[in-house]
């Protein structure tokens, strides 16, 4: 799939180099999709005149505009998981992510279960897709990568190439560790940018040491284990070194040996240090998940032209899922949120 795609984008590189305006690269925003759509889908108890539930796809329409009006960016892309994202990381953690969709996210009575929720979610992100095709947006999705991977490559690729300023739209902690210069993370829970200062703030640590941070603590929503009996105050007490500057991962190794009759924890962390070593390289966004073939195919990406905006097609579809009253002057906001991304 991805050598038929990247052969196209090669044939049509220089075309994509002449349809790509100026400034183009400048305010970049990455949203990850599907970390955008169940926020929106969790709670927004929206239904339509049939009696269908679609908060999902109308708070993710909406928050799209909300986006463009605040950051007044120059390119957006909306990036998904592909189809078996989790594969390379479930080689080092086989219970990677295991045991998700289990649990219903919606406690409203449009769903009579977890099997109708989740139809739900499948109907409207496939749906949400076809809006997007409608918009001036580019929509990225490579089979067996998440998005955080690709999101992370991307951006880092786009400042080195292009300086360009990237605006990473997800909830997900994860994504603080690219923080620097030419990234920042928006988190749409709190409405907050996390620029070098904001992530120092909030945490006491300087984002080139939050892997560490990350990696020490674990992700119980992941099913990625931390060190036992390390919480997050703990991580700053016993490794104040991390609130200054940079550090290599094996430092805390070294230091943990230093001081191993100071706390149980150091012992731990010495005694678990490979698995340690497993858990950051799943964890490392720095050095994402992505093959020498991907990251050429993900390169072309910006030199792609934009879909045109497609107001027609966009409110035919806006007019069959029943979503009429959920964005006001539907067509003006088209034409003054979308044009801006084109002009």
């Amino acid at each position: 799939m991805i050598k038929k795609d990247y052969l196209k984008m090669l044939n049509n590189l220089e075309q994509g180099e002449e349809s790509v305006k100026p400034g183009q690269h400048d305010r970049v925003i990455f949203i990850d999709g599907l970390n955008l759509f169940l926020r929106n889908f969790a709670v927004l108890n929206f239904v339509n005149s049939s009696g269908n539930h679609i908060g999902g796809l109308a708070g993710f329409l909406r928050s799209l505009g909300a986006l463009i009006n605040q950051i007044q960016p120059t390119t957006m892309y909306v990036v998904f998981d592909g189809v078996g994202a989790s594969t390379n990381r479930r080689y080092l953690l086989p219970e990677y992510k295991s045991g998700r969709n289990t649990n219903r996210i919606t406690n409203w009575d449009a769903f009579d279960d977890i099997d109708e929720e989740n139809n739900s979610k499948v109907d409207q992100i496939t749906r949400l897709i076809q809006y997007l095709k409608c918009l001036p947006v580019k929509v990225v999705s490579i089979d067996k990568l998440e998005a955080d991977d690709i999101i992370a490559y991307m951006s880092k690729d786009m400042a080195k190439r292009f300086d360009t300023k990237s605006y990473i739209v997800s909830s997900d902690k994860d994504f603080l560790q690219l923080v620097d210069k030419n990234v920042t993370v928006y988190r749409p829970i709190e409405r907050e940018f996390y620029d070098v200062a904001t992530v120092k703030q909030k945490f006491g640590i300087i984002p080139e040491n939050f892997i560490h941070y990350k990696v020490l603590l674990g992700d119980a929503s992941d099913k990625v284990p931390g060190v036992k009996g390390l919480g997050k105050k703990g991580v700053l007490k016993r490794f104040p070194e991390l609130e200054g500057e940079a550090i290599p991962f094996d430092k805390l190794y070294d230091l943990s040996v230093e001081r191993l009759k100071d706390s149980v924890v150091f012992a731990r962390i010495v005694q678990d240090w490979k698995k340690l070593l497993n858990t950051r390289k799943i964890m490392d966004l720095e050095n994402p998940m992505v093959s020498e073939e991907e990251k050429a195919f993900l390169s072309q990406f910006p030199l792609e032209p934009l879909n045109d905006l497609r107001i027609l097609e966009f409110m035919s579809l806006y007019s069959e899922d029943g979503l009429n009253h959920h964005i006001k002057n539907t067509e003006f906001w088209l034409k003054d949120t979308f044009t801006r991304l084109i002009y």
